[in-house]
């Protein structure tokens, strides 16, 4: 007959008066972890003890017991029921629910001690989550729940907000198929389908990053600190049915706007009542939208008008500001980091400062009624208005049935004295940042690089078209590492050459010589191609002459030239900072290896094209570099739009160069003080004296044409001469 197996023997528990108790130096748990002796005392207090203490007999020298018992594992409950006592809130005699081991066990105290801290569990992220989502539901709010837990209300909002994540997802964190960061990213948007959808888009990327997983769910949505919803304010668009998106995990700046539409709507309402405002003055026309185009007030003349003084009052305002915010600098100038309270005040002060600094300008009557508005967004969110425009059309004066003396803080003649109506135009084109005015060489605007490097791109392709042994290297080195390194393609034959198109270009790259010359060629060649039927195009192409063959090659080997500069994408879409830098190196490569020179190819800088669209101190710098010191003495009084034309025809004969249009490593020579001599080193008698007559500062200046081009060859033996254009 088989032996029953021994049953084990549950260890007894009992209820031991707590001044029984002693902390035992077995207990292995030395270090402070987790929670707070104290927030467990708090806990006590509210629910009881929710756990036994483990506890053994303590033996005296003939191992007898003493009736007194140590504690290996519960070390941390037994010290919060010693602060109970200490603060009165427990009896020193209170039974305390105990589990007791053996004191003549072979499992020794300190195994006792290390099993219960080693073997317990955590509990799991989603249990929490749905532990607090049950709690809410039973009518706990966020502050409760956190006072109940010792935790702050944001980390309960937190954990509620994972609960509400699509139950599919929350199965793939449960089966541990998305990690916690990644379920956090989900959390900026309640659509469920949403969520699953890019979930499902991720599982063909390389990148499943949380910042990727919150940029695809934003991306169709508008940021609260972009300048259009600062301009409508987030309570508006609330108010209007909004919904706001917020990241309870990272800084949101404010969260994102859901709906973009209905932010425009709102966008062009405020605005369009803005118009109407400052259509009440009497203007002809005024023009609205919420990013003007650079250069939207060039060819127009601006009205001169006068301040409105200060009145007795501000005067005193001003003086008195003045004052607090000197003594209040004296008193804090030692300070490493000022008071938030004394901050906000000297903020509130020079806000004060610049409202009472920006005066309302009158303007004359009869020239309002010609003249026109701009009405656009700033940076900041404000409604931003630049008054007193003439188009050429209007300078004819019209007749004003008014004889008001001028416009008071922005206004026209009485009301009713002009009946016609302004005319108020709703839209333009997207407005280039403004890098804004110093003495301080500030890098190039993005979009102007861009711009630049567009020219570049479209010349070094049509140098490389003519240019068939560097083409035909190019070509080699593109196939060579397609052969030989380890890349996937698909088809018989995956040799090719995309044609990159320019979709940043300023205004003047279509009529450049390069677009001029690329064009021509290309409609020489399709003049010969035979299309449409395969056999005779390759038939066509295997009867050319070697020349002919090289000539073709080239220039189909030049459309794939991109040398453009972009904005770099850390998130995975677009150009890599290293794919930018390799190439840009390469572009100095070939155009090293083809002796492009954007001089030689017709570039020039103008207003339009790079005076125009920089600070002054780059302005002076062009010309120092350009034209000499002398010259840039010569305009450095100048108001920016005269400098800028000045500038253009300082530099018309040089052959100066911008950075993004010179090779890497090569500086511009600059030109000595005394070189030169010239008449481009006068100025024009209208720019001496700023203080002359504005009429006289508005005229023309004749441009210095460039230079006609050099012949060039095209397709098989077609020439054509370069175009001589003035900027």
């Amino acid at each position: 007959m088989a032996n029953a197996k021994q049953k084990i023997t549950l260890n007894a528990s009992r209820d031991i008066p707590f001044n029984k108790l002693i902390l035992s130096q077995a207990n292995v748990r030395r270090i402070k972890n987790g929670q707070s002796i104290e927030d467990l005392a708090a806990s006590i207090a509210r629910r009881g003890l929710l756990q036994s203490l483990n506890v053994r007999a303590v033996l005296d020298g003939e191992r007898n017991e003493t009736g007194m018992f140590e504690v290996p594992a519960g070390g941390r409950r037994y010290r919060a029921l010693e602060l109970l006592v200490k603060q009165k809130r427990m009896a020193k005699a209170q039974p305390v629910p105990c589990v007791i081991s053996d004191a003549n066990s072979e499992v020794s105290i300190e195994e006792d001690s290390l099993a219960e801290n080693f073997q317990r569990e955590d509990l799991h992220p989603l249990d929490m989550f749905r532990a607090f989502q049950t709690l809410h539901a039973q009518g706990a709010s966020h502050e409760e729940i956190a006072g109940r837990f010792f935790v702050s209300a944001t980390f309960v909002q937190q954990r509620l907000r994972l609960a509400r994540v699509s139950p599919k997802l929350l199965d793939v964190y449960e089966q541990d198929g998305m990690k916690l960061d990644q379920l956090m990213a989900f959390t900026v948007t309640d659509d469920h389908m949403r969520q699953e959808q890019v979930w499902e888009m991720l599982q063909n990327s390389w990148s499943q990053e949380p910042h990727q997983i919150r940029r695809m769910l934003t991306e169709t949505s508008v940021r609260a600190s972009d300048r259009r919803a600062l301009f409508v304010g987030v309570d508006a668009y609330v108010a209007a049915g909004g919904i706001v998106l917020r990241d309870l995990f990272e800084a949101d700046n404010g969260g994102w706007l859901q709906d973009p539409t209905l932010l425009d709507r709102l966008v062009g309402e405020k605005l369009r009542a803005g118009a109407d405002e400052i259509a009440a003055e009497g203007w002809k026309w005024i023009v609205v939208d919420v990013d003007l185009p650079y250069g939207h007030a060039q060819g127009l003349r601006s009205l001169t008008g006068t301040f409105v003084d200060l009145t007795d009052e501000e005067r005193a305002s001003r003086e008195a500001l003045r004052n607090e915010y000197d003594e209040i600098e004296s008193r804090y100038g030692e300070a490493d980091e000022l008071p938030d309270e004394v901050d906000r005040r000297l903020g509130e002060i020079e806000e004060a400062l610049q409202q009472l600094e920006n005066r309302p300008m009158i303007f004359d009557a009869a020239e309002i009624s010609r003249a026109g508005v701009f009405v656009s967004i700033d940076r900041d969110g404000g409604l931003l208005v630049d008054r007193g425009h003439v188009r050429p059309d209007d300078e004819a004066p019209e007749p004003v049935e008014s004889d008001g003396a001028g416009a008071d803080g922005h206004n026209a003649d009485e009301p009713g004295a002009d009946i016609r109506r302004t005319t108020i135009t709703i839209g333009a084109q997207p407005d280039e940042e403004d890098d804004g005015e110093g003495d301080a060489i500030k890098p190039l605007p993005e979009r102007l690089v861009i711009d630049l490097t567009a020219h570049r791109t479209l010349a070094l392709r049509n140098a490389l078209a003519g240019n068939p042994h560097v083409a035909m290297t190019a070509l080699l080195h593109r196939l060579v590492l397609d052969t030989f390194a380890q890349r996937s393609s698909t088809g018989c034959v995956e040799a090719s050459v995309r044609h990159v198109y320019l979709t940043a270009q300023d205004a003047d790259l279509k009529d450049s010589p390069s677009a001029k010359a690329v064009a021509d060629r290309q409609e020489a060649w399709k003049a010969d191609i035979p299309f449409g039927n395969d056999e005779a195009l390759w038939t066509w192409l295997d009867g050319l002459d070697e020349a002919s063959r090289l000539a073709l090659l080239a220039h189909c080997v030049s459309f794939g030239i991109n040398a453009l500069y972009e904005r770099v994408n850390p998130y995975g879409a677009g150009v890599s900072q290293q794919g930018l830098q390799q190439r840009l190196r390469e572009a100095d490569r070939l155009a090293r290896a083809t002796g492009l020179d954007m001089v030689d190819a017709g570039w020039r800088p103008t207003v339009d094209n790079y005076l125009g669209r920089v600070t002054k101190a780059r302005i002076l710098e062009a010309v120092r570099e350009g034209a000499g010191e002398r010259a840039a003495q010569l305009i450095d009084h100048l108001k920016k739009p005269e400098m800028a034309k000045e500038a253009e025809r300082l530099l018309a004969d040089s052959s100066w160069l911008p950075e993004p249009l010179r090779l890497t490593g090569d500086e511009h020579p600059v030109v000595q003080p005394d070189a030169g001599g010239g008449e481009d080193e006068t100025l024009p008698e209208f720019l001496v004296d700023d203080e002359e007559d504005t009429s006289a500062a508005e005229a023309d200046e004749p441009v210095q044409p460039i230079a006609a081009g050099r012949e060039v060859r095209c397709g098989r033996g077609v020439t054509f001469q370069g175009l001589a254009s003035g900027f």
